[in-house]
C-alpha cells in the first residue's frame, strides 16, 4: 500500500492532531511528499524467510519418509512425514501472520525535512531521521517492482538493531542501518527520497556559506584640503 501525499493535505484538520503515522503535527513549513506500508507476505518472505523454513520442514520430512518408501512402505512413509509437514505449515502460517501484523502496525513516510518510521507490533515506536542524520541512502529493487530503502546513518548516531528488526538492513549488526522494507514501486519512492535529500543538502550548503556584506560606511566627517 502506497500513497504519494500533496502538501496541501499535510495539516490536520485539528491542530492538535497528528496525520496518520506521525508522533505529533507536522511544523510550518513542512509537509509529506510520501507515505505508505510494506507487504506482509514481503516481509513474511524475505524478513522472516518463510520460504527457508519450508525447505528445513520439507527435508525433515524426506529424511523421514524416504527409507520407508524404498522399502515400499507407502503408508507408513506418509504417516511418518505428515506429522513434520504439519508442524512446518503452521510454522508458516505464524510467521505470515507476524509479517501481516508487522505491515499493518508499520507506516513510512518521507516529508521534506525527514523520514519518519512508525514500527512495532506490541510496543510501537517512532524513529524520526532528520535529512542531516543521513549519511547516504540506497535501494534494492526486486522483480514484482517492491524494493528495500535502507538509510546510512552519519558516524556517532547510533540505532540499536533489535530496536528496528525487522525494518533493519540484515547484517548490519555494528553499525544498523534502517531500512524500509518491501515498499511497492520502490523506483517512484526512492526518487522522491533522492529529491528531498538533495533538496535538503543543498539548503544546508547555502546555510553554511559566509555571507559577505560590504561595510557600511558613515557621513565623513572631516575632508583633508
Amino acid at each position: 500500500m502506497t500513497r504519494a501525499r500533496s502538501p496541501s493535505h499535510a495539516v490536520p484538520a485539528n491542530r492538535f492532531d497528528a496525520p496518520p503515522g506521525l508522533p505529533a503535527p507536522l511544523p510550518a513549513g513542512e509537509h509529506i511528499l510520501w507515505q505508505g506500508r510494506p507487504g506482509g507476505l514481503a516481509i513474511a518472505r524475505r524478513a522472516l524467510h518463510i520460504r527457508l523454513v519450508g525447505l528445513w520442514f520439507s527435508g525433515l520430512a524426506l529424511w523421514a519418509a524416504v527409507p520407508l518408501a524404498a522399502e515400499g512402505r507407502l503408508a507408513e512413509a506418509a504417516l511418518a512425514a505428515g506429522p513434520t509437514l504439519a508442524v512446518g505449515a503452521g510454522a508458516i502460517g505464524l510467521l505470515c501472520l507476524l509479517g501481516w501484523l508487522s505491515a499493518r502496525s508499520t507506516t513510512y513516510t518521507i516529508t521534506n525535512r525527514r523520514v519518519v518510521m512508525r514500527i512495532g507490533i506490541a510496543l510501537p515506536m517512532t524513529l524520526n531521521l532528520p535529512f542531516g542524520l543521513v549519511a547516504g541512502a540506497g535501494c534494492r529493487h526486486f522483480s514484482d517492482g517492491s524494493g528495500d530503502l535502507a538509510l546510512a546513518v552519519k558516524p556517532g548516531n547510533r540505532i540499536a538493531y533489535l530496536h528496528l528488526w525487522p525494518h533493519a538492513r540484515p547484517w548490519h549488526v555494528t553499525r544498523p542501518e534502517p531500512m524500509m522494507r518491501s515498499v511497492p514501486e520502490a523506483a517512484e519512492v526512492a526518487a522522491v527520497l533522492a529529491r528531498a535529500l538533495s533538496a535538503a543538502r543543498e539548503v544546508d550548503e547555502e546555510a553554511a556559506s559566509p555571507v559577505i556584506r560590504p561595510r557600511a560606511r558613515g557621513p565623513r566627517l572631516a575632508t583633508a584640503s
